[in-house]
């Protein structure tokens, strides 16, 4: 009984610390309007990632994904995988 009590415990103890977080995604060589739907296919691809907004005129792909299955390294390594080297836009101080 205290094992179970202690599985449930460590179960919503892992689920409280899960948290969604977006990372928007720079992709400098995407050059055709048919890029963006081999990016986002590639990071929907990814377990956690829950919805990816990639737009070829801003060359930037907006992700919303879960911080308890994937991490922004996982995602930059997949968008290069598929031919699409990326690196994350840093948010400015004070915006």
């Amino acid at each position: 009984m205290k094992r179970l009590f202690f599985c449930i415990c460590l179960l919503i103890f892992q689920f409280a610390q899960a948290e969604e977080k977006t990372v928007t995604l720079h992709l400098p060589t995407m050059n055709c309007s048919m890029c963006p739907i081999t990016v986002k296919k590639a990071l929907m691809s990814v377990d956690g990632i829950i919805d990816a907004n990639v737009t070829y005129g801003d060359r930037q792909a907006k992700v919303l994904f879960d911080d308890a299955k994937t991490n922004t390294n996982a995602l930059i390594k997949v968008t290069t995988e598929a031919g699409y080297p990326s690196t994350e836009v840093k948010k400015e101080e004070g915006l």
